[in-house]
């Protein structure tokens, strides 16, 4: 009964309310700004090394990490592989599509949070769609229902799904019991994440901050040499890949479940472009000139859909593992690598799952404490309140460990359309500001100095921002 009802919503959500709103949004972002996701690529992946001034305060590539944590995760492993498995390897197509388009919205997103970022005693800064919403539309109502949607999508629909993505990556093995094993998993994952959010656990949390990068890396080396042992099998994989995402008979036949939703569904909760998240990692970047951070998050998407959601598909589909809804999910990722790499695929699979799962739900409180500090009047909340809601996040990573998967796909889905529903609009009607922002610093590049950004310059008010004053 409750996954009939999360199916049916997640369905309408998606088509037609969504695709139509992230597809008029993302084409709209990318015409008004000329493509600055291309156009400007190469000044981007220069800024994301630049240093801030004050070297206390968090850098661009700092701010990067952050919300490239949280992207990177499960979805990049699990999310490709049910797309390709359910809606079709035409899926892959309109995921690189909605890359492209969704980073125009991503650089809008984070330069908006850039311009209404407010000001720490301190020095440092703060801020997100919570702070633009209220300061810029003057609808604070609308920025307490985004927190609430925010922290209904990271405390729980997000966690719920990764807890369920780490468990079935143990299902290829022997000593999977379909009855215990999610039980013991989620014990486990549960208990861990809980140390570390309540106690600290400083030093596993850093320990996971150096190795996930590596396994990152690791990831992608590992399915080039899947891809490149089964190179005989890439054009055919291109032709499919083509063909089945135009198809358009097949699509318009049964709309919800084609490859272009699923591409959609999977590409936005991989990259998360859009959806309001990244920005408040953003906020807190030091650099003279909003439109630096915005720049900076484009390649956050890139990282994230080009390199390993592109890796995790193209390796899946050249290994020449039939997909099904039968494989759907970890286990046609752990059949792809195992053609090439034996019993060592799909348990370095599992490493990488545990690894990203772990990063990922820890990445997500930290948004979630964002949204919570907020709607406590912008104070934090008492220490007894934070306890008590960690202790909730900690059981909901449990319960994701032994629902369905539709069920944990579906919770996501729609949590995530929620935030996305109300971020993306906001951008576009606050979009006049952004567009001033970037003539502002392309006039400074082209004037040969490093742009340094001022409000009152581009028309806006002492009382609506805090910083660039």
């Amino acid at each position: 009964m409750l996954l009939d009802l999360l199916t049916k919503i997640d369905d309408v959500m998606y088509y037609p309310i969504l695709i139509i709103v992230m597809g008029v949004a993302g084409l709209y972002f990318t015409l008004r700004t000329r493509f600055v996701q291309i156009r400007l690529f190469r000044e981007a992946c220069r800024l994301v090394m630049e240093k801030p001034e004050d070297k206390a305060h968090v850098s661009s590539f700092q701010a990067l990490m952050v919300s490239t944590a949280s992207r990177v995760g499960t979805g990049n492993i699990v999310g490709v592989s049910t797309a390709i498995c359910i809606g079709g390897p035409g899926a892959m197509f309109w995921m690189w599509i909605m890359c492209i388009i969704g980073a125009a919205s991503a650089f809008v997103e984070s330069t908006l949070a850039q311009i209404y970022k407010q000001k720490e005693d301190d020095g440092s800064c703060y801020g997100g769609p919570a702070y633009y919403i209220e300061k810029a539309l003057h609808a604070p109502w609308l920025s307490v229902l985004f927190c609430i949607f925010l922290i209904s999508t990271y405390a729980f629909g997000f966690n719920l799904l990764c807890s369920y993505n780490l468990q079935s990556s143990f299902a290829a093995y022997s000593f999977y019991d379909p009855k215990l094993t999610p039980i013991i998993v989620g014990v486990i994952i549960a208990a861990l994440v809980g140390f570390c959010i309540l106690s600290g656990g400083k030093r596993i949390i850093k320990l996971t901050e150096v190795l996930v990068p590596f396994m990152g890396i690791a990831y992608v080396v590992v399915a080039i040499i899947v891809i490149l042992v089964n190179i005989t099998n890439v054009p055919a994989m291109f032709a499919v890949i083509f063909k089945n995402a135009f198809d358009f008979k097949s699509i318009f036949g049964g709309v919800a479940g084609s490859c272009l939703i699923y591409g959609i569904k999977r590409g936005l909760y991989s990259n998360e472009a859009g959806v309001g998240s990244a920005p408040n990692a953003s906020a807190s970047a030091n650099v003279t000139h909003p439109v630096k951070q915005g720049l900076v998050q484009t390649v956050s998407v890139y990282i994230d859909t080009i390199l390993l959601c592109t890796a995790t598909g193209l390796m899946c589909l050249s290994s020449g593992v039939a997909p099904s809804a039968e494989v759907s999910g970890i286990l046609y990722v752990q059949k792809a690598i195992s053609t090439v790499f034996g019993h060592f695929g799909p348990a370095f699979i599992t490493v990488a799952m545990i690894l990203f799962a772990f990063t990922t739900l820890l990445g997500n409180l930290y948004y979630v404490d964002n949204a919570l500090i907020y709607l406590n009047g912008k104070k934090n909340p008492s220490a007894r309140f934070m306890v008590i809601f960690r202790l909730c996040c900690v059981a909901v990573i449990f319960f994701g460990a032994i629902i369905s998967m539709d069920t944990a796909w579906a919770a996501a889905d729609i949590t995530m359309g929620l935030m996305t529903i109300i971020n993306l609009p906001c951008c576009a009607l606050l979009y006049g500001v952004v567009n001033k922002t970037l003539k502002d610093y392309e006039k400074q590049k082209k004037e040969g100095k490093n742009p340094v950004f001022v409000g009152s310059h581009v028309g806006l008010k002492e009382d609506e921002i805090s910083f660039w004053k």
